[in-house]
């Protein structure tokens, strides 16, 4: 690949130029950095399993578990299959933009240039939030799996020796998460692309067992079939509740904690402004998103509702012999080794989705700060990079914040009481990017009719469009306003409450307080800039041709 492709921001003479501007001046670096810093250094592979990667998560390997015992089988399966439906339109609509202008910061620098400047903003740091809490809920996560090999896990609940000490394995998954981001960009991709790999061999094969198990092919030769669906009728009693009503509520509650299990695809969009030739990179990736919903997602939600019973012990995360339905499902069947083996592939689900998040969240905070959205004295620290493109303050900043996964190694706390309290606050934060996203995809389409811009012109044109951005919007907005149902039921739960609605009015406080402080306005339509930043100018070679150029161009 020549130098030319790796981007806009990839002229090294003027790159040193701009940071020497900013150590002499205190300017606004939105005013003096014309270009950023970041290169293009991730390959198509590399976006594709990134995109892959973002899907399957500790949400689906474990999220699930608490899914299924509040709404059953079916609540499970249905609330699954709304939530595949609302990404489907987030991924959709986000890739037809950011195919179109691969800029630092994806879906929220698009945001304040479709929309206006205060919902850039506080999108933004509403992300940059998100990843900041996603992260410690993932280190959190993974201490809850390697519970399944401690004494603790197998029900000594006074083990005081060090492999039960939760901050230890923190510590352990933290260094290794630190050591990939600080390795650089490319480093990061690669390993990206084997974690995903190992994601998506083990969900593979979790799905082949699942058949196998539900079927009487274990060692116990006890056929599943539908006898959980037939025991609930597909659903249980949420909390309690009789009737209808509690049966819809369980499913509900499914409809808002699975939002944790999809927060994350999105990635695609940040990776954009670091990856080789997006025009044709970032369509390939979003292309294949119905398929990895359907086969990862919807596959594995009805296998999960035929192979654990919803009143089973483990599935409570506040347990610490909690554990992913499929090795609950696997050691119920008798299967004495796999189950080790799958925890330990889990494990590496969390540890990558752990690197993506850090990822996310210092090239949030750069592309924040080259906009010109962070604390001006700060600036110019902020926009330093490495050699080869690395934002390594940024990188320091967000691995300063990473150290919240130590509460998960509170006394006080149990790691899977954690890993909720921090995966429901982080699914909110999501959603209310995601319904921002739409907005911005609804007024694009109304942008490009208003400049004739033909949309058949685009390298991905998103299907049923503006229609699907509408709907998407309409679920967004459903799932926030009634988030914090469970609050409410028998007694008010104060760290629920909070945990639930506080993104709500930060969010509002950010958008609001931007607004009035630099009196900024929406965009009209005629002022909407669809030329700077076109994947259109960004240099690209010819498409390889022959097996063994093609592979090359791969690797």
């Amino acid at each position: 690949m020549s130098h030319k492709n790796e981007g806009l921001g990839s002229e090294s003479e003027k790159h040193v130029q701009d940071h020497q501007v900013l150590d002499a001046m205190d300017e606004d670096p939105a005013d003096v950095l014309p270009h950023n810093g970041l290169k293009r250094t991730l390959k198509p592979r590399h976006v594709q399993m990134i995109a892959i990667g973002g899907v399957i998560g500790t949400g689906l390997f474990l999220g699930t578990a608490s899914d299924l015992a509040n709404g059953g089988p079916a609540g499970l399966l249905i609330g699954y299959c709304v939530m595949c439906s609302l990404l489907y339109s987030v991924m959709v609509s986000l890739g037809e933009m950011v195919a179109q202008f691969p800029i630092p910061g994806g879906q929220y620098a698009l945001a304040g240039r479709f929309v206006a400047p205060e919902m850039g903003f506080a999108m933004g740091w509403l992300w940059w939030f998100n990843y900041i809490i996603v992260l410690p809920a993932e280190i959190s996560a993974a201490a809850v799996l390697v519970s399944y090999w401690t004494p603790k896990g197998k029900g000594d609940d006074t083990c005081t020796t060090g492999i039960c000490n939760n901050a230890m394995w923190v510590g352990l998954l933290l260094i290794v998460v630190w050591a990939i981001n600080f390795a650089g960009t490319r480093v990061y991709g690669e390993g990206e692309f084997w974690f995903a790999s190992i994601k998506v061999i083990t969900i593979i094969g979790l799905i082949i067992a699942g058949i196998i198990i539900t079927a009487g092919g274990g060692p116990n030769h006890e056929t599943i079939g539908f006898r959980f669906w037939n025991e609930t009728g597909g659903f249980v009693q949420y909390q309690g509740i009789e009737g209808a009503k509690g049966r819809f509520l369980g499913f509900f509650s499914v409809l808002i904690s699975a939002a944790f299990a999809f927060i994350g695809s999105e990635i695609t969009a940040v990776a954009a402004a670091e990856t080789m030739d997006p025009r044709r990179s970032v369509p390939r990736a979003i292309k294949t998103v119905w398929i990895r919903l359907a086969l990862f997602y919807l596959t594995s939600a009805f296998l999960i509702g035929l192979l654990v019973s919803p009143t089973d012990p483990s599935l409570k995360l506040s347990s610490t012999a909690a554990k992913s339905p499929f090795v609950i499902a696997m050691k119920n069947a008798g299967i004495s080794v796999l189950p080790s083996i799958v925890n330990a592939a889990l494990l590496s689900s969390a540890w990558s989705a752990a690197c993506s998040d850090m990822y996310i969240s210092s090239r949030s905070l750069y592309a924040l700060t080259i906009q010109g959205h962070s604390a001006r004295w700060f600036s110019k620290y902020l926009l330093k990079t490495r050699s080869d493109g690395l934002p390594w303050v940024c990188v320091c900043v967000s691995a300063a914040f990473s150290l919240l996964s130590f509460m998960a190694a509170d006394s006080g706390h149990s790691a899977g009481t954690v890993f909720s309290y921090f995966g429901n606050m982080t699914a909110i934060c999501g959603i209310i990017s995601w319904s921002c996203v739409l907005f911005t995809s609804i007024r694009w389409n109304k942008g490009l009719r208003v400049h004739q811009i033909d949309r058949s012109t685009l390298p991905y044109r998103a299907p049923f469009q503006p229609y699907l951005s509408y709907y998407g919007l309409t679920v967004c907005v459903i799932v926030v306003i009634f988030s914090g149902f469970a609050s409410f039921i028998h007694a008010f739960n104060t760290s629920g409450f909070i945990t639930n609605y506080f993104p709500v009015p930060f969010f509002l406080v950010l958008l609001f307080g931007y607004k009035i402080i630099h009196r900024s306005k929406k965009i009209a339509y005629e002022d909407m800039d669809f030329v700077s930043g076109s994947s259109e100018d960004i240099p690209s070679e010819p498409e390889p041709e022959g097996f063994w150029a093609k592979l090359k161009a791969n690797i």
